[in-house]
């Protein structure tokens, strides 16, 4: 999940700032754990039940064009419940980042080079990221992957979906209408008072 995929108008519970000026020439590197607060918030916006763990490791290497390449890995523990029996499941997310930050300045110069790129065989790699502020947020960061990483139909591993038991009516089939008016139309003249001769 990158920027772009995000709503602005959530607000981020998950906030792990680092200034780009403060990175090592040799890089940096950043555990973050979420805490009790910002596990629920984060279960809120997710629509999870809870969240039991959320941590995230990342490693920053500054470049010479003032490129951030930021490498990391973001595991969770989440409650969902399976949408098959209602019961109540912990799924385990694992989620690996690899982006490229740059100054927003650059940052559509940058994208537009790679979706010009003619090299069909290569793979393509993701649009840069923007460096705000000269601000790399790394728990915005792990909370986009978490979110990405969840299982939008979680299922229990024994569940089995069974349709409702329903009894057979030996009346219920395509010809029960017709066999009813036959009756109806039976009775009608069985009914019918006879002319009379007089």
């Amino acid at each position: 999940m990158t920027a772009k995929d995000r709503p602005d108008t959530i607000a981020n519970p998950w906030s792990a700032r680092i200034a780009v000026a403060q990175i090592p020439e040799t890089g940096l590197h950043r555990d973050i754990e979420a805490d009790g607060a910002t596990r629920v918030a984060l279960a809120k916006i997710a629509g999870l039940r809870g969240i039991e763990s959320a941590r995230a490791s990342f490693d920053l290497t500054p470049k010479r064009d003032d490129s951030v390449h930021v490498r990391g890995r973001v595991s969770a523990r989440v409650g969902q419940t399976c949408v098959v029996s209602l019961d109540p499941i912990e799924n385990d997310i694992v989620e690996d980042i690899d982006l490229v930050f740059v100054p927003e300045s650059r940052v559509r110069e940058l994208a537009d080079s790679i979706n010009d790129d003619d090299n069909a065989d290569r793979e393509i790699p993701d649009a840069p990221e923007p460096i705000v502020n000269g601000v790399i947020d790394l728990g915005r960061l792990a909370a986009d992957a978490l979110f990405l990483g969840i299982d939008p139909y979680p299922r229990k591993p024994d569940a089995v979906f069974a349709p409702p038991a329903s009894e057979v009516d030996p009346e219920d089939h395509p010809f029960a209408a017709l066999r009813a008016l036959r009756i109806d139309s039976n009775s009608s003249r069985r009914k019918k008072p006879p002319k009379d001769r007089g």
